[in-house]
């Protein structure tokens, strides 16, 4: 078998902002930008990586999700609770400065687990936490 990871989904309340985090902050690319308003659907991915993205999607367009749900997904998102992602990178300190310079709120600075990994962590705009663990 093979099979790839070709893309992931989080979701996202204000595609401006998470632009200036995902692009701006991290250094993504932007690969497409559809839709208007509020309603964008955003695909960013590292540069050097073409065949991997993060799809930033409004959680609220999904037609299947009841007008409780979205309520339950707002309330998530805004405690931070709700989207997750795990990336890394071989210069952890590099990385934590450049994204904590975008003024991005740091949960975590660069700290060595007593699991092994050595990692920091960021909530961008949506409240999606985004932990970087450095590679070794």
């Amino acid at each position: 078998m093979d099979i790839t990871i070709h893309a992931s989904s989080l979701p996202h309340d204000d595609p401006e902002a998470s632009l200036a985090f995902y692009r701006d902050a991290l250094g993504f690319e932007v690969r497409s930008d559809v839709g208007h308003g509020k309603m964008r659907w955003i695909t960013v991915g590292p540069r050097d990586q073409p065949g991997t993205s993060i799809l930033l999607a409004p959680p609220a367009a999904d037609p299947g999700i009841t007008d409780d749900e979205r309520r339950t997904i707002a309330e998530m998102m805004a405690k931070g609770t709700y989207g997750w992602i795990l990336l890394a990178t071989r210069d952890l300190d590099g990385t934590f400065e450049r994204v904590q310079a975008g003024d991005a709120e740091v949960v975590q600075e660069p700290t060595e687990q007593p699991y092994g990994v050595r990692d920091c962590a960021f909530r961008d705009p949506a409240g999606n936490m985004v932990r970087i663990q450095e590679l070794r």
